[in-house]
């Protein structure tokens, strides 16, 4: 027979117990004195009442005699250092562990409970030294009851006031005196019984000289201790399993003043079949509350029930009744109808999370540089009917799979998705409920399981083809209700009436509790989803104090950004509000680290091309934002974009400019919405073609948005909810060819030419030049000027040599930009010797001409003369090449 570990020892604890009112067990008790044996045993009915609150007729004919007494109230005794022991060798054919708890009494003794697992009872075992009593009576009666607490069912102690009639009741048993004079008894139950609390008091017969002698435990509370369930161990915070099958719940609430594990047995269920209070003295270490089961119960999924003054404010109308999800829950679900009518709620699922064979995934581990990043929605992007894709497969992760090809098609390396946690469905995913697992829509069929099980595939095959997935996270602020609010609202949320914050619902990241929240989650989507990376929106939001006061070192920044586990992923703050503030101007901390979404890039490229814009303004934008990211980062670190999932799409940024709309910097090129006019239609094919352009020469991080390659629209509304769901038959359009097109043209040249336009450090000086059309320096200040050229100039230990071209070299680059409206004869600077230049890009002629791979030579008109004729509201790259 195997031997099991030797004795494990377990923290001094304290116990208290109270009563449930939410049991749906049916109880048979045995009990019997050592090997005296003595039976009663009794079956009630439970189904919403309190355990033995009924007084049982039957018990009469067993016991010497029954006891109308009020329950037992919650009781803070004091307990000695208790051992949990696992018995050796062929002994654990009867009992598998041992549960020691040491009681200290009011008259300083001590009294002993052992509470063992035999087979598939339990028996709890006391023992009494014989010094409590007195020399005229050696005789000692055990009251005890079984509780499930419910703390809002506790009850006084108050055996003087019972009554005949009174319908709640405790059993009374007499202890056996051994030889060595110390008293005993031992109780056995059935395992469906577990888990209770034993409580019980020690007393005296009531024929004995000594009358109404009650023997408590030194804080003169009831003796309690648990039985079928065991203490528990602060952390890992959430449920887990160990290797020999024991469950261990934990969950954080400073401010609680009783939390009750509610369990379920049917996921339908609108009330817990197991409803039990952890207690404060034994389940409770520091702000953790905790707890272990054995796995082998039938319930489905949990949550936790949380009361306390100090968890209400005066704005917060949270019910003390709510059943609240474990923020650390992995594998959750819908179930019972949420406590607000807006739809089912979630509750944490009872098992282990699924596994996942990640043989073979290998990181891409791209350099940020090299990125060409396609923000989407998981849903919207293959939900429509035009998707072709079957319906438990269309909005799904696996959608995004089936479609993997259209990335590769635009050259993308990189996908965004829009906040994948569960979330407020009302509002939208940016405003999440949980942070530790997808929302189940995102699965085949709509399951928890699903929809762990088909992201972990849907990144593994991105991987497989080179492309990295990156997640949009809100950490700054929750949904409003059943969020994190009812557990410790003063821990996680700002509640200091400070601006706006509390309305908005958010986290006070720099607590040390969501601190440690939001880089635990982080860790998990690392470690079990293989994550690439994560934007942060509202990331000012994230540098806040307690007092929502601006932090120049905020810890939860600074942690992320030496985290080792982290090292290795995109941390990139994006400082849209979901909220519809406007974004606050700060200087990130970033410790080089952390980069940025580049705001001021996309300001200021609009403000050129609608002819508004300082030349200054494009230059700094087109070189990398030294501005921002020259403080010991580089280009690098700018993700810059034209559109995003707010705010006008990339055909409604060139159809609309409202003076609802001035805030979107956009400009209708001549006509208002829809429109059949061929000049303004032309007019906003350049504008969209210029956006493109120069989103993919400048240096950083270009970011594409989902529907802008084939021309998606929201009528002009910039609006989040006025997103659409993509169109796939859009892409078979003469816009969205062209278009499809010339994105991967711009991505194969950036690659081709990346030591020119993937640069991780900004430029030297030498390496660029800036003209005007006739050649002289710009007027980089002067508003009137709508014309700017550069001239990037290759490092001749840089020059590429492709392998298809071994007699070729390219050299220098020469890009011209035009917001006029007027046409424009440019000079172009003389090549080095041997080269000539070939015109690649003109934004201004007909498709398919507008971009070429092999380009079209300039012609010199003279010697050392080179021009070009530019139309207005265009674009022109050039390249040098071996004649």
């Amino acid at each position: 027979m195997a031997t099991l570990p030797l004795s494990i020892a377990i923290q001094a604890c304290c116990l208290n117990c109270g009563i449930t009112e939410s049991s749906k067990l049916t109880a048979t008790n045995g009990f019997r004195h050592r090997d005296k044996a003595m039976h009663g045993f009794v079956k009630l009915d439970a189904e919403r009442k309190l355990v033995f609150r009924e007084v049982v007729q039957n018990f009469n004919e067993n016991l010497p005699r029954d006891h109308n007494l009020k329950v037992y109230a919650k009781s803070q005794v004091s307990v000695e250092p208790m051992e949990q022991r696992f018995s050796t060798g062929t002994e654990t054919e009867e009992i598998d562990k041992v549960s020691t708890y040491l009681f200290r009494t009011e008259i300083g003794d001590v009294v002993n409970v052992f509470v063992r697992k035999r087979n598939a009872k339990y028996t709890v075992n006391i023992e009494v030294p014989s010094s409590h009593l007195s020399s005229n009576d050696r005789r000692l009666v055990l009251r005890w009851g079984m509780y499930r607490a419910d703390s809002s069912c506790f009850v006084p102690l108050d055996f003087k006031s019972s009554t005949p009639n009174d319908t709640t009741t405790t059993l009374e048993t007499p202890l056996i005196q051994t030889s060595s004079g110390r008293f005993t008894l031992e109780l056995e139950f059935e395992a469906k019984q577990i888990p209770f609390y034993f409580s019980f008091i020690l007393t005296s017969p009531a024929d004995a000289n000594v009358s109404d002698m009650e023997i408590r435990s030194h804080r003169k509370t009831n003796f309690c201790v648990p039985v079928g369930f065991g203490r528990g161990y602060p952390g890992p915070l959430g449920l887990t399993f160990s290797n020999d099958g024991p469950m261990n719940f934990a969950i954080f609430s400073r401010n609680a003043e009783s939390v009750a594990l509610c369990l379920y047995d049917n996921t339908t269920a609108e009330k817990p079949a197991l409803e039990l209070d952890l207690d404060p003295y034994v389940n409770r270490s520091g702000d953790i509350w905790h707890v272990s089961f054995g796995s082998a119960w039938s319930f489905v999924s949990y949550g936790y029930k949380f009361k306390g003054n100090l968890l209400l404010t005066n704005k917060n109308n949270f019910d003390e009744g709510h059943v609240l999800l474990d923020p650390y829950a992995k594998v959750i679900a819908k179930s019972i109808p949420n406590n607000h009518g807006t739809g089912l709620k979630y509750l944490g699922r009872l098992c282990e999370e699924p596994a996942f064979d990640w043989a073979g995934d290998v990181r891409p581990d791209l350099s940020m540089e090299k990125l060409v990043v396609y923000r989407l929605n998981v849903t919207r992007f293959t939900e429509h009917k035009s998707s072709q894709l079957p319906t438990n497969i269309g909005g799904s992760f696996s959608g995004l799979t089936e479609k993997l090809e259209h990335f590769k098609d635009l050259g993308v390396n990189a996908v965004l998705l829009e906040p994948i946690f569960p979330f407020d469905e009302q509002k939208g995913p940016y405003f999440p409920r949980h942070f530790f697992s997808p929302m189940d829509c995102f699965g085949p069929s709509r399951g928890p399981v699903s929809a762990v099980n088909s992201m972990k595939e849907m990144v593994r095959k991105f991987h497989a083809n080179g492309i990295e997935v990156l997640l949009e996270v809100v950490f700054t602020h929750t949904a409003e209700g059943e969020a994190l609010q009812g557990i410790d609202i003063s821990s996680y949320y700002h509640v200091n009436e400070v601006e706006d914050l509390e309305a908005r619902n958010a986290l006070n990241c720099n607590y040390p509790i969501v601190q440690q929240l939001v880089l635990d989650s982080l860790r998990y989507w690392v470690t079990e989803f293989h994550v690439d990376g994560f934007f942060f929106i509202n990331a000012s939001s994230l540098l806040q104090g307690f007092n929502g006061e601006y932090l120049s070192r905020p810890p939860l920044v600074e942690a992320i950004a030496f985290d080792p586990l982290l090292s290795k992923t995109k941390i990139i703050a994006d400082y849209w509000d979901p909220h519809g503030m406007a974004p606050k101007e700060t200087r990130f901390p970033h410790w080089k680290r952390w980069a940025e979404v580049n705001t001021k890039f996309c300001n200021d490229v609009r403000n050129f091309l609608r002819g508004k814009g300082l030349l200054s303004d494009l230059a700094t934008r087109l070189c990398g934002s030294g501005d921002i990211f020259s403080d010991g980062r580089g280009p690098a670190f700018a993700f810059n974009f034209i559109s995003r999932n707010s705010g006008l799409p990339l055909v409604d940024l060139v159809s609309f400019s409202g003076v609802e709309l001035a805030s979107e910097l956009s400009w209708n090129c001549g006509e208002e919405g829809p429109t059949n006019k061929t000049a303004v239609l032309e007019r906003r094919l350049k504008q969209i073609r210029n956006f493109l352009f120069i989103l993919f020469v400048s240096l950083g991080v270009p970011v594409l948005n989902m529907g802008d390659e084939c021309g998606q629209s929201t009528g002009g509304s910039p609006a989040y909810s006025d997103r659409k769901a993509f169109d796939w038959n859009a892409l078979e359009t003469g816009f969205a060819t062209q278009t499809t097109q010339f994105i991967a043209f711009l991505s194969s040249f950036r690659k081709r030419r990346s030591d020119l336009l993937q640069k991780r450090n900004f430029l030297k000086e030498e390496n660029i030049g800036w003209y005007e059309s006739d050649q002289t320096p710009p007027r980089w200040e002067d508003p009137s000027c709508k014309f700017l050229a550069m001239r990037l100039k290759a490092d001749e230990d840089e020059v590429n040599q492709p392998g298809d071209e071994s007699s070729h070299s390219w050299g220098d680059l020469f890009v011209a930009f035009s917001a006029a409206d007027h046409s424009e004869t440019v000079v172009l600077p003389p090549p080095l010797e041997g080269m000539g230049w070939r015109r690649l890009v003109d934004t201004a002629l007909p498709f398919p001409g507008f971009f070429s791979t092999d380009g079209e030579p300039v012609v010199e008109q003279m010697v050392g003369l080179f021009a070009y004729d530019m139309k207005s509201h265009s674009c022109a790259l050039f390249e040098a090449r071996s004649l």
